[in-house]
């Protein structure tokens, strides 16, 4: 009977099951391991967006409800303009020079046996920091040749084209038989006649600074239907020393100045002093004046300002460009190991140049590698701060401005934290469509 009973007996409710996750971990225990970051993420990541976004609506004492007027100064204040409009340039420009720069290397390198070798070069600048490598430019664009790498390129072209002045700052001493000119030439103030010879001092060429090749200065001897004359530094050291429009014998002569006899205002004849400072014009100078040309005395080529105000930007998103070049190239290195070598050799199989299977294989296959990596560099590039801040001197600075900087010089600088805080918004605003992209962009790859 109770054998049958029991059989018959309804079973009760079964013993409640802990519910696992689909790898079979509790829910409960994987929400306690969960918790340390959780919390981490919320006093990092949203307590500061929250706190940013009420304090955006605030004025600088934060007391007063400020409403949009700090939403307003982002397109009202001059600063904060320039700083969006450079942040502009950097998001077009970087990603897209860095990205192109790492699928050049990435093709390249795969067919030269120190490829290797030349991408651990190049992903190099990756190991150093944002600041370190801002010095490292700021020393690189320096304005001195002898100091900036930049400018001592520069200046090696320019000079191997265009011949520079030894002499720019030589200028005639007192009792000098020259003039100014206009233009920054001189002129004897009288003409000069066959057989004379004429003596041209100057001043101002600091003694080691005078060419490599001068001698010490000749006294020109006469010649009949010529002119003759030197051109020489009228300065000896030591008070007293030296005869001052005569030349002596410790006296260096300009070589290579270049001298021009000039009658009713055109050139009749020219020469080039020697290195002892001695020159020689033809009958045709007779009646003539002398003129020392503008460009003996020319300043010396300086090389470019880069961190002026019209080339500090482009300048640091060059520097930008080194450190994430690397860092490109060896992602799409990566992608380029994965594409099928059967459709590369198959275009070139159908007579498909290089070019044509570069850009109409390689590039296609690479598509999803290269949004991978212009995404990441575009959100890399809003929040650029770093190089900006030490690369960009005070006089350029309001001129290289991008959002991040201008948020810390409004908040700590100007005092402004509710600007500051609407800047900081305006960003996160900026970086989510990106942010958004990308994830749509990882879901159908997925979906694949």
């Amino acid at each position: 009977m109770a054998s049958a009973t029991a059989a018959g007996a309804s079973p009760g409710p079964a013993a409640p099951k802990s519910r696992r996750s689909v790898t079979g971990t509790r829910r409960t225990v994987a929400a306690l391991f969960l918790l340390p970051a959780l919390v981490l993420l919320g006093a990092l990541v949203v307590y500061p967006i929250g706190y940013s976004l009420v304090r955006s609506f605030y004025d600088q004492s934060g007391d007063s409800f400020a409403g949009f007027d700090n939403y307003q100064a982002l397109f009202t204040d001059d600063g904060i303009r320039t700083a969006l409009k450079n942040n502009v340039i950097w998001v077009v420009f970087a990603p897209t020079v860095a990205t192109a720069l790492g699928l050049i290397f990435a093709v390249l390198t795969e067919r030269v046996r120190w490829g290797t070798a030349f991408k651990l070069v190049v992903f190099m600048p990756m190991a150093i920091s944002m600041l370190a490598a801002g010095i490292i430019f700021r020393l690189v664009y320096d304005q001195a040749p002898e100091k900036g790498v930049a400018n001592a390129v520069w200046v090696g072209v320019h000079d191997t084209f265009a011949e520079s002045s030894a002499f720019p700052k030589a200028h005639p001493g007192r009792d000098s038989p020259l003039k100014p000119a206009g233009g920054g030439a001189f002129v004897t103030k009288e003409p000069v006649s066959a057989g004379q010879v004429v003596t041209l001092p100057l001043v101002g060429v600091a003694p080691d600074q005078m060419p490599d090749g001068a001698e010490k200065a000749v006294a020109a001897r006469p010649e009949d239907g010529k002119i003759t004359g030197t051109t020489w530094q009228d300065f000896t050291r030591g008070k007293g020393v030296g005869k001052l429009g005569g030349v002596d014998a410790a006296e260096l002569g300009y070589a290579g100045m270049r001298i021009e006899a000039v009658k009713d205002g055109k050139v009749v004849a020219s020469t080039k002093a020697a290195d002892d400072g001695t020159f020689t014009l033809p009958a045709e100078a007779d009646g003539a004046l002398l003129r020392l040309p503008a460009d003996n005395f020319k300043e010396a080529y300086n090389g470019l300002n880069w961190l002026g105000p019209s080339l500090v930007t482009p300048a640091i998103i060059g520097s930008y460009v080194w450190m994430w070049a690397g860092f490109a190239m060896v992602l799409i290195a990566a992608g380029l190991a994965g594409v099928p070598r059967e459709l590369l050799e198959a275009a070139r199989v159908d007579g498909a140049n290089e070019w044509q299977v570069f850009r109409r294989v390689t590039v296609p296959l690479l598509a999803p590698v290269l949004a991978v990596v212009v995404v990441t560099l575009m959100i890399n590039v809003l929040k650029v701060f770093d190089l900006v801040f030490i690369i960009a001197p005070g006089s350029s600075q309001d001129d290289a401005n991008v959002l991040a900087l201008e948020l810390y010089r409004k908040g700590f600088a100007s005092d402004q934290p509710g600007v500051a805080s609407a800047i900081a918004v305006f960003l996160l605003l900026l970086v989510i469509p990106v942010m958004w992209f990308n994830v749509r962009r990882l879901r159908r790859e997925v979906r694949r």
